[in-house]
């Protein structure tokens, strides 16, 4: 009987590697949102982005083995006020046409202390400079695929976004609403 069992494992080891690896998932749009919050003239404003493209290998018993590489559209930034978005696309902003992709890429995944919840080290790259940044998030499975969520603040001035300005904050908050199923 033991022999029958290590024969089944080393078929599934030779036959089925991708049952020891991570799973590999697609974001989508629907079921997701990337958002941000900013104060401007001592305002809180908030907006999204869209175009959610990208790969995340994920496992959550071997996080060591994920990978994200997930790309918003800059062009997309919406804060419900067509004038001011029109304005966040211009090059003192996000540049879109120059820069229209907006990328996170992980360098290394780890559990934390706390069950269900993960850190994900990367390069986050706006307008075509790249920060090290680091993204607690969960993990949950659904409909076939995960529910990322995670939140960051972050620097605009450290990727140039936004200038010199005095009446908006340096910092912003970045929140990570992101569905991911087998593609």
């Amino acid at each position: 009987m033991k022999l029958l069992a290590i024969f089944l494992c080393c078929c599934l080891f030779f036959v089925c590697p991708s049952l020891l690896v991570a799973q590999s998932y697609i974001p989508y749009d629907k079921g997701s949102s990337v958002t941000f919050v900013i104060r401007n003239f001592g305002f809180n404003v908030s907006g999204s982005f869209k175009n959610l493209q990208g790969t995340i290998k994920f496992d959550p018993n071997n996080p060591e083995a994920s990978v994200f590489s997930v790309t918003a559209d800059a062009a997309t930034v919406n804060t419900e006020n067509s004038s001011r978005d029109k304005h966040l696309r211009k090059e003192e902003y996000f540049d879109a046409t120059k820069y229209p992709k907006i990328l996170f890429s992980s360098d290394k995944v780890e559990k934390t202390a706390t069950a269900g919840l993960y850190i994900v080290r990367g390069k986050f790259t706006v307008k075509g400079t790249s920060k090290p940044i680091s993204i607690q998030f969960s993990a949950t499975a659904q409909n076939g695929g995960y529910l990322f969520d995670g939140k960051v603040v972050i620097n605009r001035r450290d990727f140039r976004v936004g200038g010199n300005s005095l009446v908006l904050s340096d910092n912003l908050t970045l929140t990570l609403h992101v569905f991911a199923a087998r593609g």
